[in-house]
């Protein structure tokens, strides 16, 4: 396996948390084929396809199992995600959706990462249900942590294939051609790779302070 430190030319280095994930996979294939990206690290539970530009610790355990040369970047990407029916409790779901971002985040920053991009929610700025207001409270913990650049992208229903089966999102893509028509542009269903495309964007060009990329942003034209 390349150690952390190979690889690195011109550009900057990034971290891509959840990189197995629906959008995570995304993350690593769009940032792979970014010219401003040199180097991606992208911890997994299981390996990736090998690539001249990925870094891929594969870790057993938790994400401090991880090699601490592995925090060493310039930005970082989050792609975490879950359901309360996937992780089995409230208590459970709070750990993968808020405490191992937040804690990856910290350790990121506390290393030397000075731009942070995240993955929410449309409607987690309201914090209705438990699952917005999770989101929530993820986006304002990481806030907390003083990135000099901070971008969140808040999709709609994401229009990606899942390793895992969800009933309310497998109904939603497939009524998402017709809805997509009737909705407004913020509820409407957007792929995956627009919001890689948007957060990538976000923490390359690494504008200080916080930038808000909400669902319907997404839909622009030429935008993303």
């Amino acid at each position: 396996m390349n150690t952390v430190h190979e690889n690195q030319g011109p550009g900057i280095s990034l971290l891509v948390l959840g990189g197995t994930g629906a959008v995570g996979r995304e993350l690593v294939k769009t940032a792979l084929d970014h010219p401003s990206i040199s180097k991606v690290i992208a911890p997994t539970r299981r390996a990736l396809s090998p690539h001249a530009k990925l870094i891929n610790p594969v870790f057993t355990s938790d994400l401090f199992s991880i090699p601490p040369d592995a925090w060493l970047v310039d930005a970082v990407v989050c792609g975490f995600g879950t359901t309360i029916r996937k992780a089995g409790s409230r208590e459970a779901f709070a750990t993968i959706d808020h405490d191992m971002p937040l804690d990856a985040a910290r350790r990121a920053r506390e290393a030397g990462a000075r731009a942070f991009g995240l993955v929410s929610s449309v409607g987690a700025q309201t914090g209705g249900s438990f699952y917005l207001k999770s989101k929530l409270r993820l986006e304002n913990s990481i806030r907390a942590l003083g990135y000099p650049s901070y971008a969140i992208v808040r999709p709609s229903l994401i229009e990606t294939d899942r390793d895992e089966f969800r009933p309310a999102e497998a109904l939603g893509r497939l009524l998402a051609p017709i809805l997509n028509t009737l909705l407004p542009l913020q509820y409407r269903s957007v792929s995956a790779h627009r919001i890689a495309n948007a957060l990538l964007g976000a923490v390359v060009r690494g504008t200080p302070g916080e930038t808000i990329i909400e669902s319907a942003d997404l839909h622009k034209e030429g935008a993303y």
